[in-house]
């Protein structure tokens, strides 16, 4: 099993943090990093290969994480040299890719099972498979149904939920053959597309751990949670350097 690892955003709703460190490599704990504990994770599920896409603090990066041998992984690295979106570093390694892969951000927490995950991809048929999680939205303002003029309906502060991208994916190498190299291509259009071809994702839909770690109080979140979460984030080897 392979996985991408997309590490090479520039994490500017991180900033100040991020001045000096790349997110993925953002210390969790007292012992961690975001890209450690990824890495241990897809090791224990049993992933033999990664590709790590860098730019923003590329060198930190490939210095913290060398070949991958600290996890039992062989670690490669593909590095844009302008900026290509989400999904656009895909193609730099594109004719190393398996037939089906995993691929998700270098700055999220989960205790997901990314093997579980690939194999419903496998199974399903989809171009892409789409990690998705419940989220529940609370407009702060009373919200009004109108019709012509006229307001038929009021709900004051009401709460949606919905289900949203995890930033994880299992993916088909041939969802790829139809963009030309080097194309800044984002996830979100890629759906787009696929939704306007009638290649429709199947979703993943995922009830445990998962912290989108974007902005400065997700990242104290995370680490004031830390204590009570390290046994599900790190299952096999809880308490080792990472």
């Amino acid at each position: 099993m392979h996985a991408v690892i997309m590490a090479g955003g520039k994490g500017v709703r991180l900033r100040p943090f991020t001045t000096a460190l790349p997110k993925p490599l953002m210390p969790i704990g007292e012992r961690h990093a975001i890209l450690g504990i990824v890495l241990e994770q897809l090791a224990a599920r049993g992933f033999g290969s990664v590709t790590l896409c860098i730019n923003h603090h590329g060198p930190l990066i490939h210095a913290f994480v060398g070949d991958g041998s600290r996890w039992g992984l062989e670690v490669g690295y593909a590095e844009e040299t302008a900026p290509l979106s989400t999904a656009g570093p895909l193609f730099l390694v594109k004719d190393r890719l398996p037939e089906h892969f995993l691929v998700m951000n270098g700055d999220l927490l989960t205790d997901l099972d990314y093997a579980d995950l690939l194999a419903r991809h496998r199974r399903g048929g989809a171009p892409l498979t789409i990690a998705t999680a419940a989220q529940t939205t609370r407009m702060e303002f009373g919200v009004l149904d109108v019709v012509e003029g006229r307001v038929i309906g009021f709900t004051e502060k009401p709460a949606y939920r919905h289900r949203v991208s995890m930033g994880i994916y299992g993916m088909a190498r041939k969802t790829l053959e139809p963009y030309p190299p080097g194309l800044a291509l984002g996830f979100d259009r890629l759906i787009q597309d696929l939704l306007r071809q009638g290649e429709f994702p199947d979703s993943y839909d995922f009830e445990g751990v998962w912290l989108d770690i974007g902005r400065p109080e997700e990242y104290d979140e995370a680490n004031r949670r830390f204590g009570e979460l390290e046994p599900a984030l790190l299952p096999v080897r809880s308490g080792a350097a990472a």
